[in-house]
């Protein structure tokens, strides 16, 4: 029994050393120390985590290994505007301006505007990172605004910046 022991303390041991994220270093500590003799009650307080929790990570293990240990991806919170809701946000901003409905700033979409929109139309408060998550999922990107002149003549720009410009440069 001693010789598995042993084992396994050299399988998480092992485990330690290749850990990348603090959280499955912490979830490794709680087994190797564990494994050594050292009780749950004891080990919560090392690792500043409850006993449930300790002992969560220890049942995982004995019921599944290491690899039961392993985080999944979190999914987050879940959305809390409908579709509809959803599509009327996209329309109102791929169609318009904050200027358009209500807010001063005149041309920029941003993601404080967003979040503002979101809470007086819809009743909801997103964090910024929420916002931005939200608008990767509509398929909308920020993109920094740049402005061209719709009836600009091209022929014109082109002597200005080859005759007039690099004689003003000079001076």
């Amino acid at each position: 029994m001693k010789m598995e022991n042993a084992q396994k303390l050299e399988e998480v041991k092992q485990a330690m050393k290749k850990a990348k994220d603090r959280r499955m270093y912490e979830r490794y500590q709680a087994l190797y120390l564990y494994l050594q003799g050292t009780r749950a009650e004891a080990i919560a307080p090392i690792l500043n985590r409850s006993v449930q929790t300790v002992k969560g990570y220890i049942q995982v293990y004995q019921t599944g290994g290491l690899s039961a240990l392993k985080m999944n991806h979190s999914p987050g919170a879940p959305v809390r505007l409908t579709k509809e809701q959803q599509e009327k946000l996209k329309q109102t901003i791929v169609s318009s301006v904050p200027n358009d409905v209500g807010f001063t700033a005149r041309h920029n979409w941003t993601l404080e505007i967003i979040a503002a929109f979101i809470k007086r139309e819809f009743g909801y408060i997103y964090s910024l990172r929420g916002v931005s998550k939200m608008m990767h999922r509509q398929g909308l990107s920020y993109t920094k605004p740049t402005y061209t002149l719709a009836a600009a003549d091209e022929e014109k720009q082109r002597q200005f910046s080859e005759d007039t410009f690099p004689h003003l440069k000079k001076d």
